[in-house]
């Protein structure tokens, strides 16, 4: 009998009529089950089953293309930044919007802490603003519809002179760190609410995310060419960047097997590559999509990893020996 490897057929979800710019998954809740959220620009994020990619529900209520979505470690809350100048936060069982948070520009990026049901957010995009919001303060009307906007303050005014492309909550619920498109990392402290950490990537920001797979969580960065790795806990402290000869719109690390995933950002190049951290060789090159890929991520488990492109689908990968999920 053949030796199994993990390059197999992978899942498609569809359901969405325009580009995934962003997934994202939630820890794994009880019975060793977890979620994933896709943000669209259809203005449709949906939530699915992150082992199958079953649909579970759509959440509408934007006007506009929905570019981050992210979902509470427990799965009970998501949380979307759109086109149409708004952030929403909703409840994952009924549906509901229970905040709608209102801006002057475009919303680019959110973010939760990794904790269940948090009572905190965080926003960022087209206005160049960091913006921190308190989601315990707010009355709903008579109506029952969601009340005045929640309290909300903006840290660092004036530092970004881009667009904020991506938040990440650090495993530290006082550390943040942005990403944006004047192609700096900066980290935030929320006690101080000023920069205790910079970093300056040599092209066009794509992902900044957070290892799934581990606690430590190893910040991931794409961009241009090359992907960089840092400790998420030590403002600036970069572990390693790798220079590739692919154009990379996202990346995805799992620590524990020493491995990473990247994703293509150009229209001729729509390959899922999965790479050896420590040689810095590619094992797999994976085709599927049919266009670039702008988002990975690796389930809480490590045992696949997610794809979302242009293409309009988002795709679910094997990465663990024998069966699994569907992989039956």
């Amino acid at each position: 009998m053949a030796t199994e490897t993990t390059k197999v057929v992978p899942l498609t979800c569809h359901g969405h009529s325009r580009p995934v710019p962003h997934i994202h998954f939630s820890a794994i809740t009880s019975e060793d089950q977890y979620y994933i959220i896709s943000a669209c620009k259809d203005g449709n994020p949906m939530l699915r089953d992150g082992i199958t990619g079953d649909w579970i529900g759509t959440f509408l209520g934007h006007k506009g293309a929905v570019w981050q979505a992210r979902l509470s470690a427990d799965a009970t809350l998501a949380a979307t930044g759109s086109a149409d100048f708004s952030a929403k936060v909703w409840d994952t069982n009924t549906g509901e919007a229970l905040h709608t948070l209102q801006h002057n520009h475009i919303v680019r990026a959110i973010a939760l802490p990794n904790q269940p049901r948090p009572q905190i957010l965080a926003t960022g995009g087209m206005e160049k603003k960091l913006r921190i919001f308190d989601l315990s303060h707010t009355s709903s009307s008579a109506d029952g519809s969601s009340g005045a906007t929640p309290p909300s303050y903006e840290i660092g005014a004036g530092v970004h002179t881009g667009t904020i492309k991506s938040i990440v909550w650090g495993a530290d619920p006082n550390i943040l760190i942005t990403a944006a498109e004047d192609k700096k990392i900066r980290w935030w402290d929320l006690r101080t609410q000023t920069t205790i950490g910079e970093y300056a990537v040599e092209g066009p920001v794509g992902t900044c995310e957070l290892d799934n797979t581990s606690a430590d969580g190893t910040l991931s960065v794409a961009a241009g060419k090359s992907v960089y790795f840092f400790n998420s806990a030590s403002p600036g402290a970069l572990l390693k960047s790798i220079k590739t000869s692919y154009e990379i719109g996202s990346v995805a690390l799992h620590s524990g097997d020493r491995k990473f995933v990247t994703g293509g950002s150009t229209q001729n190049d729509t390959w899922v590559r999965v790479w050896d951290f420590d040689s810095e060789k590619e094992l797999e090159t994976n085709k599927g999509h049919h266009g670039p890929i702008w988002s990975v991520s690796y389930s809480p488990d490590g045992k696949l990893y997610a794809t979302g492109s242009e293409d309009g689908t988002i795709k679910l990968w094997k990465h663990t020996a024998g069966p699994y999920g569907l992989w039956r």
